[in-house]
């Protein structure tokens, strides 16, 4: 393929190729917090938490609780777009094939690094995810469908993860200090990563 025929970062199929990209950081960046057992961002511990309980992997988990927070869109009336859609199907099976290819992380300080890496890869995901303009993730095109009725950002994200975090904690998924890193860094390093990931052309 020549230089002029290769895709732009801007271009559809380079839209796609930043999608599938984040989808597969973000799988490596959920397997490595759930390999450190320190504890995950608060969908993780209640995906673990519904494998420990009910069975199946966790990849299947997030694949089964993405389709089903797909369904709470009709009432709220959110349009999901490709990236929708490939977040649901291939996203459980990234964090399972990483969680099987990760070692066995041992001592505590090589869990620690596992978590930091974790999480900084969940926010470059975030960057490199939402810079492809798809569409939103199934839990994200949640929070933005109970803004749209009238809740504050701020307050249906904190309903949603407060919610999810508890039940999951209640089947058994870990909660430790690195959902509270999670919690305290996500935000700032998605910040940071999203310009970086932003298309220049």
């Amino acid at each position: 393929m020549s230089e002029a025929t290769l895709p732009t970062l801007g271009s559809f199929p380079g839209r796609l190729l930043r999608l599938y990209a984040g989808l597969a950081l973000y799988g490596v960046g959920i397997g490595l917090q759930i390999e450190s057992r320190l504890g995950g961002s608060p969908w993780d511990v209640f995906h673990q938490g519904l494998s420990i309980h009910l069975g199946l992997s966790i990849g299947t988990w997030i694949i089964v609780v993405g389709a089903a927070v797909m369904l709470l869109w009709i009432p709220l009336r959110q349009r999901p777009g490709i990236g929708t859609l490939s977040n649901v199907l291939f996203l459980g099976l990234f964090a399972d094939a990483a969680m099987w290819l990760a070692p066995e992380p041992g001592p505590l300080a090589l869990r620690w690094v596992y978590l930091v890496l974790g999480v900084v890869a969940t926010g470059a995901a975030t960057g490199l995810y939402i810079g492809a303009g798809l569409g939103p993730g199934p839990r994200d095109g949640l929070m933005t469908g109970l803004n749209r009725l009238g809740m504050s950002i701020r307050s249906a994200r904190t309903l949603i993860e407060v919610t999810v975090l508890a039940v999951g904690w209640l089947l058994g998924g870990t909660v430790g200090l690195g959902t509270v890193v999670f919690a305290l860094a996500i935000g700032p390093l998605s910040q940071f990563f999203m310009p970086l990931m932003r298309p220049k052309d």
